[in-house]
């Protein structure tokens, strides 16, 4: 699913989707969140339950926030003010809009980690020689090889 999202994100960031294409096939695999993959030698054993959202960088919140209210029904569940944040969904956020530059940027993505327990992931990725880090802006997270944010939860 990873590939799935990064070749998303990057024909995104290329031109050749459009903020809407980009969103709802985002959106689209979130119907995919009950088929857990089982875990390989490889793998870290960590159990991705789907895309928890999509945080973008937006120049106007008051057009995005029109955007997404129009085209998906999604409705305003939470504002941090103090940092040009809108969040957006229907039961729960699914797009999370951030007054900030570059516009039009996928700044992150956060993936639902099933029975998410901080330690447990902690050690999981130190198995694979990964680091998460944190901060305000994306929480628990680490940079996949291109550096996109990808936001553990």
């Amino acid at each position: 699913m990873t590939a799935l999202i990064g070749d998303l994100v990057e024909r995104f960031e290329r031109g050749g989707l459009t903020r809407r294409e980009l969103i709802l096939a985002l959106s689209a695999l979130l119907g995919t969140r009950g088929a857990a993959a089982a875990p390989t030698a490889e793998s870290s054993g960590l159990s991705a339950a789907g895309i928890d959202h999509v945080s973008v960088l937006a120049s106007d919140l008051e057009r995005s926030v029109d955007f997404y209210r129009r085209l998906l029904g999604l409705t305003v569940l939470g504002e941090d003010r103090a940092h040009g944040i809108v969040r957006l969904g229907r039961k729960r956020v699914l797009v999370s809009l951030r007054k900030e530059a570059p516009y039009g940027t996928v700044d992150h993505f956060g993936v639902k980690i099933e029975d998410f327990n901080r330690g447990a992931v902690t050690a999981a990725l130190s198995r694979l020689g990964m680091e998460a880090h944190e901060n305000w802006q994306y929480g628990y997270y680490l940079k996949d090889p291109d550096g996109v944010n990808v936001q553990l939860l």
